[in-house]
This record gives structure tokens, C-alpha cells and sequence, in this order.
């Protein structure tokens, strides 16, 4: 390995023979050590590697930013993270993670607090993220004896599930934001509150979830389109449920300035007839 940059004495960002970059820890390993100088990998204690070059950039600059330990900290609950959920995350869920935790763990210190806004929505809507959130901040306080606020679960939920979904965390906000907003048109709609520990509700935030996520993106939605005899057939059979998921549209116009598809819409209607809402 050959030394691109030496951070500090215990710190170095080193390029392989094929040129692929990655930041390396070991006690004293930066000691007097020179640019272009070759170093034995068997003295690495920790690896740190990112595919993209912006990635990689910003890897080196946050560890010249924060403590190794809180590195390795948010590496390990990472490795956690991904043994409890099968969707692959954005490799950038450990900078931006680890810079999180980091400056959460100094503002404790200096008795600084942050509370989230969104945080019953975020323990509704991502359930499952918000335990693995929970997890790391008991993980956090064992290991550097930091009791953070509760409500930093919240935000460790959303950098989660801003990894799944490949998205910026001001997106991840609009997508939970959407979220509410439209479950509130339908239970207004319908006059009848969710039960938020169903299956049904479960499955419609999920839907909810990645039709925010391409609105915001503008991503073109993978699943079959429908062909206008379908479209018709559905819009006929289901008039009440359309006429909700049309609610749902208008209230995304309003709040968001964006156009529902009708293609969106008669999936938005697909999935209120299934979680039943309107039946009495």
C-alpha cells in the first residue's frame, strides 16, 4: 500500500496497486510517515473503504474531523444494522451516520439538545429502523458511557432509511412529512383512524414510502403499467377509494406543487381498497 495522505499519527489514506483508495487505522502508524511512502497492510488495525470517489472524499475529511472511535463505533452498529434487514444500504450510511452520532455525543456533552419534530410519525411509519435506532443509542451509551436523548432514535431511524432508499436526508424528511399528511387525508376521508399495528397499515406506509420517494425523485415507478381498460375498470369498480387516492393527489399539488400520475393513482387506489378502509 502507498500513503496518499497522512491524517494523523494513528490515521492514514492509502491506494492499492490498482489505485482503489481507503482510509487505515493502527496505533502510531502515521508516526513520521511521508507521502508515496509504502506501508505494510499487516499493520492496519481497521479498514475503511468507499466505492465512490465523492464518498471517499468526504470519508477523509471526516475522520480528520471526529474521533476514530466513534468510527469504528458507527462501523460496528452498521454491521448490526444490516444483519437484522435485507435491503442493501447506500454505502454513505457510514459517514453519514458516524458524523451524526459524533456531533450528537459533543453536544450532549456541552448540554445542547435537539428533539424531532417527526418523531412519533418516524416510530410509526418506520418501525422497524426505529428499533435498530433504539439498539444504537443503547450501544452508544455503553460504549462511551453517553446517555443520548431518546429522540436521537429518531434521527438515526431516518439516516437508515435514507440509506435504503438512496436518498438525501432533506428528502427523507419531505418523504415522512408526505407520509402523514396524506394517512391523514384518508382516515379523514374515511372517518376511521388506522390501526398502526396492523399488517394493512404497514403495507400501505411501505407504498406510501416509495411513492414519495419517486415523486421527490421523479423516478419512473418499475411495476407494470396499467392499460386504460384496466384504469377504467378499477376507477369504476372502486369510486370511493379513487375518489380518495384523487384526495390524496390534491393535497400533494397543494403541500408539494407536484402531479400525482394517473398511473399513481390507480395504485394509490389499489392499495385503499385492500387495506379496506371504507368498510364499515
Amino acid at each position: 500500500m502507498r500513503i496518499k495522505k497522512v491524517i494523523n499519527n494513528n490515521i492514514l489514506c492509502v491506494v492499492d496497486d490498482r489505485g482503489g483508495e481507503m482510509i487505515v487505522t493502527g496505533r502510531g502508524l502515521g508516526f513520521k510517515r511521508k507521502i508515496g511512502e509504502r506501508v505494510d497492510p499487516a499493520l492496519f488495525e481497521k479498514t475503511y473503504h468507499m466505492e465512490g470517489k465523492a464518498e471517499q472524499r468526504k470519508l477523509r475529511e471526516l475522520v480528520a474531523q471526529i474521533p476514530i472511535e466513534h468510527l469504528k463505533l458507527t462501523q460496528d452498529l452498521i454491521e448490526y444494522i444490516k444483519s437484522q434487514i435485507s435491503t442493501p444500504l447506500n454505502e454513505s450510511l457510514l459517514i453519514t451516520l458516524a458524523d451524526h452520532i459524533s456531533f450528537a455525543i459533543k453536544r450532549r456533552e456541552e448540554g445542547i439538545e435537539f428533539t424531532n419534530p417527526l418523531q412519533g410519525a418516524i416510530m410509526s411509519y418506520y418501525p422497524t429502523e426505529y428499533h435498530l435506532g433504539q439498539h444504537c443509542l443503547r450501544v452508544i451509551r455503553e460504549e462511551t458511557r453517553v446517555d443520548l436523548n431518546p429522540s436521537e432514535a429518531a434521527f438515526i431511524t431516518l439516516h437508515i432509511v435514507n440509506a435504503e432508499l438512496n436518498t438525501s436526508m432533506s428528502v427523507m424528511y419531505d418523504i415522512t412529512k408526505l407520509i402523514e399528511g396524506a394517512l391523514e387525508v384518508v382516515e379523514y376521508f374515511y372517518r376511521k383512524s388506522f390501526d398502526r399495528e396492523s399488517l394493512d397499515f404497514n403495507r400501505f406506509v411501505v407504498h406510501l414510502r416509495y411513492f414519495a420517494q419517486r415523486l421527490f425523485q421523479a423516478a419512473p415507478r418499475k411495476e407494470e403499467e396499467y392499460d386504460a381498460d384496466f384504469q377504467e375498470m378499477i376507477i369504476r369498480s372502486c369510486k370511493q377509494h379513487y375518489k380518495c387516492a384523487q384526495c390524496i393527489g390534491e393535497y400533494i399539488e397543494k403541500a408539494y406543487q407536484k402531479e400525482v400520475s394517473p398511473e399513481e393513482l390507480i395504485y394509490l387506489t389499489i392499495h385503499l381498497k385492500r387495506i379496506n378502509l371504507g368498510k364499515k
